[in-house]
């Protein structure tokens, strides 16, 4: 039966191959703006939106490279000039095409427009004042409270064991010192989430060691105190069977 049919098709192939070659033309073009627009913007991702008489184009741009090239008019729809997706339908690709040329002098105006902004910046900064004589402080109070820790946790180690934690309250704020055989691990103020005056990772901040220096000598004292509550409750240990 379909021998009988004898209607004559009309190949797409023509107007497909044309759309193709628009397309790959335009993207070409656009890719040379998707990358000056990167430049210009100082990112790999970005868009950016042109206005026309007849509409708006949006061009946008990934690891520098075009992505899209969307062209919405004013009376209504959007067409797709370019993107990762499927190719335009011929009539709208033709429609878009009649104001790519206004979108290039959008972007080439947008550009001019941002020539000499940049003539009254500044080169000239003030001198940045160094840090080193602070850190050289901070460093060696921080070398001094490391030294009071460790003979602390080498007294620790040996009377209550071969790692554990002491901790007590200096002006109603937590201090733990945690050690590990006869040096301190970590001197931490203020619980998890707190300040940490000692630890095997970056030293404390130099504002921080200036706060909690003084009260670093009271919970040595309170350590002290510790000890000699310890000494003089096992001075009353007897062994004595008349008790």
């Amino acid at each position: 039966m379909t021998d009988a049919l004898s209607f004559d098709i009309t190949s797409v192939n023509d107007v497909a191959a044309n759309r193709d070659e628009v397309v790959a033309a335009v993207e070409a073009h656009a890719g040379t703006i998707a990358r000056e627009l990167a430049i210009l913007q100082g990112g790999d991702y970005g868009q950016e939106t042109f206005k026309t008489r007849r509409g708006t184009w949006t061009l946008k741009y990934e690891a520098g490279a075009l992505q899209y090239l969307r062209f919405k008019g004013k009376s209504g729809g959007e067409t797709y000039v370019v993107s990762t997706k499927q190719p335009p339908e011929p009539k709208a690709l033709g429609t878009a095409m009649q104001d790519y040329p206004a979108f290039v002098e959008a972007y080439n105006d947008h550009v001019e427009s941002l020539d000499g902004v940049l003539d009254d910046v500044p080169t000239e900064f003030p001198t940045v004042t160094t840090t080193e004589e602070i850190v050289a402080q901070r460093d060696q109070l921080v070398s001094t409270i490391r030294e009071v820790a460790d003979t602390m946790a080498g007294e620790l180690n040996r009377f209550d064991g071969e790692y554990g934690t002491f901790t007590q309250r200096v002006g109603g704020t937590r201090w733990e010192l945690k050690w590990d055989g006869p040096r301190a691990s970590y001197l931490r103020v203020g619980g998890e989430g707190g300040i940490y005056l000692l630890s095997q990772y970056e030293p404390p901040a130099a504002p921080d060691v200036r706060e909690l220096a003084g009260d670093f000598v009271e919970f040595v004292e309170a350590y002290n105190e510790y000890v000699d509550d310890l000494e003089a409750d096992l001075a009353t240990v007897s062994f004595d069977d008349a008790g």
